[in-house]
Formats: structure tokens, sequence, C-alpha cells
């Protein structure tokens, strides 16, 4: 193991020790701690195993939790970024030991999706109940169009490259930027990345230690600020990391990969009906008039 490769995994241990110390913190400080039901721990496991194999988790648990109406529509952003956060620093252990990409290329496109997402969540943890609603319906909509391009072949294939420099490592920062501010609205990472980096003719296999890095290290930055603004679900978040940390191991270590096709139709119906049902609601909330003045 290289030196680069050993600090970042000692700097991602430590995130991952921090985020948990104050989000057990909070939960104790407030009382917040509550028994999961086994719907909960079912999306955390199901999601996060899926997530592994390469599918993606925030577009399939919106969308769980929208069919059973778990989970405030405003409190989703903040429950995706905080619950899913330990399984995917679990991800990005094993992905970045058995990937090849390199380091530099990684840690940079790393911080540029950390920025990101800290000024996102900053914003995310402002909007009402109905931005929200319309911004997870479009970026549910945005998903699914990714995975069709994916599913018929109409996506890029990428090259073998395992880094970037110059121009493209430049738009690949700027593009890891907006990702990481997209990602506090619940749009995942793993299909934008994906077609980013093999659009810069990199390795498309490089996708898993760049968005699970860039996941890892962004989700519990910017869950920190959804835990501080009390904008999530405790109990949801909770079976997320409870029921999605050993499907994770699961997945990786046994399973490795499977036949995923009729899945992948299935998660795009799915998630194309939980964007008509979140963009028909925020229609049905009448926007707060804006406040006039008199001559």
């Amino acid at each position: 193991m290289t030196l680069a490769k050993s600090i970042l995994f000692v700097l991602l241990g430590a995130l991952a020790a921090s985020f948990s110390t104050v989000w057990v913190a909070h939960l104790t400080r407030n009382k917040k701690w509550g028994t999961p039901t086994a719907f909960h721990l079912l999306v955390g496991f199901v999601t996060n195993f899926f997530d592994t194999l390469g599918i993606g988790s925030y577009a399939t648990t919106t969308s769980l939790y929208r069919l059973r109406q778990a989970v405030p529509d405003e409190q989703i952003p903040g429950t995706l970024n905080i619950g899913h956060a330990i399984p995917t620093i679990v991800q990005a252990f094993i992905y970045i030991t058995i990937v090849e990409v390199n380091m530099k290329t990684l840690a940079l496109l790393i911080s540029a999706s950390v920025f990101g997402a800290w000024l996102g969540a900053g914003i995310v943890t402002r909007l009402p109940r109905r931005r929200i609603q319309i911004g997870m319906g479009l970026a549910l909509l945005a998903a699914s169009t990714l995975m069709l391009g994916g599913m018929l072949n109409v996506l890029p294939k990428g090259g073998s490259a395992t880094s970037l420099g110059g121009p493209s490592l430049i738009t690949a920062l700027c593009g890891n930027f907006c990702l990481g501010a997209l990602m506090t609205i619940g749009i995942g990472a793993y299909a934008p990345i994906m077609i980013m980096v093999s659009l810069l003719g990199m390795n498309p296999k490089a996708a898993f230690p760049v968005m699970m890095g860039s996941c890892a290290f962004l989700m519990p930055t910017a869950g920190v600020r959804f835990i501080r603004s009390e904008k999530y679900d405790p109990r949801a978040a909770l079976a997320l990391a409870v029921g999605g940390t050993p499907a994770v191991l699961l997945a990786a270590f046994i399973v490795k990969e499977m036949p995923l096709d009729v899945v992948r139709w299935l998660v795009v119906v799915v998630v194309l009906y939980s964007a008509a049902s979140l963009l028909w609601a925020a229609r049905l909330i009448q926007p707060a008039p804006s406040p006039t003045t008199l001559d």
C-alpha cells in the first residue's frame, strides 16, 4: 500500500469516527434515539447491497420511502446523506483498495466534491418542503435518464487511463464540485461520475473509487450540517447505517457480482413513479405569497 493511500485511509477513518461522534452526541443529547422498523432496516440493507454492485442508493431509497410515505419529503435529503454515510465509507475502503486509480487525481476529485457538498447542504437545509420536492423530483428524472442510457448502451465506454491532468483534470474538478452539491438534494453520484470519467478517457472502473471516495467524504461533511439543522429522520437514518453496513460486506466479498438487468429496469420504473409523485405533490402545495408593500 502506498503512503498516499495510507494517508487517505487514515483521514477516512478519522472522518468516520468524528461523524459518528457528532451524530451519536446529537441523538443522545436530544433524545432522538428510536427503534428502526423492519421496513426501514430492509431499505438500508437492499439499497446498500445494490449500491455496492453499481446501481446506486439515493434514487432507490427515495423511491422506497415515497412508496410507503415512510419519511417526510423535506427530510429525505438529510436522511440520505446521514444514513448512507457509514456504509459508503465501508465501500470506499474496499474499492480504493482493489481498483487502480491515481491517488493525486482521486484526492483532488474528493476535495472538490466535499466543498460542493458543504455549500449544497447549507442551501438545502434552508429550503421549504415544496422546493425540496421539486428538486428531488427533477433529480430522480435525471437519475432514471442516466440509468436508461446505461442500459441502452448509449453512454460513453471510456478509455484506459487511471489519472487525469491539465484541462481534463480541471473539467473533472468542476464536475465533481457540482455533483457534490447536487448530492445534498438527493442526486446520486455514481452514474454522473461514470459518464464524466468515461468522457475524459478514464477506465470506467475508476468511477468506483472516485464515486465511493467522493461520497464517503462528502456525505459525513454534508451530514453534519443536516444533523445540526435537525432536518432528517433519525430513526430512518439509523436504519440505513445499521442495515446497510452488513449489506455492503455481503455484496463486496460474497456476492461480488450478479445479473442486474431486471433489477435495473425495475428501479427505473419505480424511480420514474417517485419523480412524478414528488412533482405532483409539489404542484398541490401553493407557494407562499410574495410580500407586498403599500404605496
